[in-house]
């Protein structure tokens, strides 16, 4: 109490359409359809001064003192109590002789945000206070490039501030508004005027005068402050509520107002933002012997990955805005337990996304589209991956005829390294044949007959190690044999027996070239660059092992032969750093070497990809050792990952620095800085963590009707247990494990009765049925 943490602890609360971000702190960064393109408020990503765009003040109309019922921007001498939850976010304290509680949150069906704080009388006498809400208005990506063309308006009939920004061409239509639920006793558009010439957040002029202007004018210094009055008796409890939002355009804006201004409509809102993440973070419950495990599987790490990936595309740290077609398509693969018709559509919005030459969109930023056309590898084989993956879970085969169309473009010459724009779209095509020229564009053969790096492949910082079109990845290859496994599947569900005979033979191809290639004695390379020279190679002065080319050995669907177990048990003597609390992605960093990987040179040593615990991937190399039957090793580095262990203590809260119940993308490895968390929220690695507990550890896949149930669980457990909700029942499934044997199912029962099948079927009745999984085998690959 009293103190503040060393860096923003945040909370992403989002809908698909709407968005804001708040601290510990309070403030408030708010966006609509677009948190970098079409920003209403500022976004900043300032860990020290974490400086608010958005606040409520309180003004003691009899003693004219100024505070704020959060401790950013004037509340910072009172202790607060914060609590961030799915959707919500609350600070309780007590000042100016009230006891305050703020609320803010985004419900799930309006783009709009709700400010809800009620306040008690904690003195014996009557009191007058006046609340302001200010917010700094930007519609667009910064205020600095919008302020001077932004057109304010209040509306008297439904009492809302209102402003659009004409200039914004995506956005021109959309109109943004701030309104609250009491009659309005003053306001002003003007910034300056509320702030003063040289005025603080803190301390704003117009809060030690009477009123506000009511001024509200085109080119100026453009913010919503608005202000109510609100009385109270001795020991008396009032609430009121603002909204702030964007509509569509200026009715449907009014026509939020209306609504959201009644304080009727709060109650059953917060009821719906309940159910709405509840339903999305309750399809699949687990209870072990790991209580940080569980806090983190049955809650965050879904709602970080929904909140902040596929809704926001947005956190403190970052604020792009854009989806990314091989980062979204990885999130998304996640809700094939929880929301399977989220992850078809967003299929189906990707292969939108491709070229007809097979090559796709590296981002785009909705609404129109407009994206970047890049070299980049690796992109276009996410496509078939994941669609097989949602195939082999759901068995939607019927989404392989969806018809969508490429985008038309001339290819990018020679000269080009990328183009950003916005394209045209040619015929439609079905997806599966989507699948098919993403691989026959992106199974390139190179020298060594390994796919073509190109500006980069999954690690973007390494740019220039095949820029000039003759590097090749070991790494790509692997992935290119995992994305062809799961294509030739598909061909055989189409019938399509002579295309999946052709691509089977190029999958084996691939893995004697990575086989002649790619090994180095005791792991795998992870690239050859344009010269033909190894990059993660023992002969490497600096990235002389990197992770993803051992874990995916595994991962993609090879044996767990000799060489694969004893690349990755090289990987976890280089880089799982368990006194430093951390799995490096390689080793050493990049520092005096006079080779030139990219871009990923410029970050310090030991700082993201740069040698630091890049999160994304030491998922996968737990999940590669859980495949390999290796439950304490998988669990191991899911522990280290784990946000909680690093806050148990305040030593390792003060070296991690970031929030302990959402990943972080990076850790930094080399002194001082061993330890400290960076980019938490935005990360790719949440949707990965959860999958890997979920699916990898507690073995639980969905398919056709059912879940395959094949557990690989530390030996140490004994038992554990999950909870799987269908769309018409449940399954509870007892994993036993008596010998502390951590894999292979020995015998399985559903309601009592032994059973062979391999796939529980989920009811469809309503039931709740009990299955009991027992454990004895011994631990080999599975």
């Amino acid at each position: 109490p009293g103190e503040t943490t060393p860096a923003p602890w945040c909370n992403v609360l989002a809908n698909e359409g709407f968005g804001t971000l708040v601290s510990e702190s309070g403030g408030g960064f708010t966006w609509a359809v677009n948190s970098g393109e079409n920003r209403l408020t500022p976004w900043t990503n300032d860990p020290v001064s974490d400086r608010v765009g958005e606040a409520l003040y309180l003004r003691d109309e009899q003693t004219a003192v100024v505070w704020t019922p959060t401790p950013a921007p004037a509340g910072q001498d009172v202790d607060h109590e914060i609590r961030h939850a799915a959707g919500r976010t609350q600070w309780r304290s007590k000042s100016g002789g009230f006891e305050q509680t703020l609320q803010v949150f985004v419900p799930p069906d309006d783009p709009l945000k709700v400010i809800q704080l009620r306040l008690r009388n904690l003195w014996d006498r009557p009191r007058r206070i006046t609340a302001t809400y200010y917010a700094e208005w930007v519609l667009g990506a910064n205020r600095s490039d919008t302020a001077a063309f932004l057109v304010p308006e209040y509306d008297a009939t439904q009492r809302a501030l209102l402003v659009r920004n004409p200039w914004a061409p995506e956005f021109a239509d959309r109109v943004a508004f701030l309104a609250s639920s009491a009659e309005p006793h003053g306001l002003t558009a003007d910034r300056e005027e509320f702030l003063g010439r040289g005025g603080t957040l803190r301390s704003p002029a117009a809060l030690g005068r009477w009123g506000l202007s009511g001024r509200v004018e085109a080119g100026g210094d453009p913010c919503a402050a608005l202000q109510v009055h609100l009385e109270f008796g001795p020991g008396e409890e009032r609430e009121v509520h603002f909204v702030l939002g964007q509509g569509r355009d200026r009715t449907h804006s009014l026509e939020l107002v209306r609504r959201w201004r009644d304080p009727e409509a709060i109650a059953s809102a917060l009821e719906r933002t309940s159910v709405f993440w509840d339903e999305l973070l309750d399809g699949i419950q687990v209870h072990t012997p790991d209580a940080a495990l569980d806090l983190m599987l049955n809650r965050w790490f879904l709602y970080q990955t929904l909140a902040s990936r596929l809704f926001a595309r947005g956190g403190f740290y970052q604020s792009g805005g854009a989806i990314g077609f091989r980062d979204q398509l990885q999130d998304m693969l996640s809700l094939v337990h929880v929301a399977p018709a989220r992850l078809r559509s967003h299929l189906l919005e990707c292969a939108a996304h491709q070229f007809e030459e097979g090559d796709v969109l590296h981002w785009w930023h909705p609404p129109c589209g407009r994206g970047v056309r890049t070299r980049c590898s690796d992109d276009l084989l996410w496509l078939p991956f994941a669609v097989a993956a949602y195939v082999e879970a759901t068995g939607d085969v019927s989404v392989l005829d969806e018809s969508i169309p490429f985008l038309v473009a001339a290819p990018l010459s020679a000269e080009e390294s990328e183009r950003y724009g916005l394209f045209d779209s040619g015929p439609p095509r079905s997806l599966f044949e989507h699948c098919e020229r993403a691989l026959e564009r992106g199974v390139t053969r190179g020298p060594h007959d390994l796919p073509l790096m190109g500006t980069c492949d999954w690690n973007d910082g390494m740019n220039r190690v095949g820029e000039r079109g003759v590097g090749e990845s070991i790494w790509l290859g692997w992935f290119a044999i995992a994305a062809i496994r799961g294509f030739v599947a598909l061909c055989e569900q189409k019938g399509e027996l002579e295309l999946a005979n052709q691509w089977r033979r190029r999958a084996a191809e691939l893995e004697r070239a990575v086989e002649a290639s790619g090994w180095d004695g005791a792991w795998y390379r992870r690239a050859l660059d344009d010269e033909g020279r190894a990059w993660g190679s023992s002969e490497s002065e600096e990235c002389r092992i990197d992770s993803i080319a051992q874990s995916w050995g595994v991962l993609s669907g090879g044996a767990a032969s000799a060489r694969t177990r004893l690349a990755l048990g090289s990987a976890e003597t280089e880089l799982v750093r368990e006194d430093e609390g951390l799995v490096a992605l390689l080793w050493p960093p990049f520092d005096a070497t006079l080779r030139d990987p990219g871009y990923i040179k410029a970050y310090p040593p030991g700082v993201r990809e740069n040698g630091g615990q890049y999160t994304h991937a030491a998922t996968w190399l737990a999940w590669a050792f859980a495949q390999i039957g290796e439950p304490d090793r998988a669990m191991r580095i899911l522990g280290l990952i784990n946000p909680i262990g690093h806050a148990l203590t305040r030593e390792a809260a003060e070296r991690y620095r970031v929030e302990p119940y959402v990943l972080a993308a990076d850790v930094a490895s080399v002194p001082p800085h061993v330890g400290l968390g960076g980019w938490t929220w935005y990360t790719g690695a949440a949707a990965w963590a959860w999958r890997l507990g979920i699916e990898a550890i507690l073995g639980i896949r969905r398919v056709e009707g059912g879940v395959r149930i094949d557990p690989c669980i530390p030996t140490s457990w004994g038992h554990a247990e999950v909870r799987i909700r269908g769309p018409a029942g449940a399954l509870v499934v007892s994993i036993e494990d008596p010998d502390g044997v951590g894999s292979g199912v020995v015998e399985m029962e559903v309601e009592g009765k032994h059973t062979s099948d391999a796939v529980v079927r989920l009811p469809e009745d309503g039931a709740e049925r009990r299955v009991v999984v027992r454990l004895g085998g011994s631990n080999v690959a599975r």
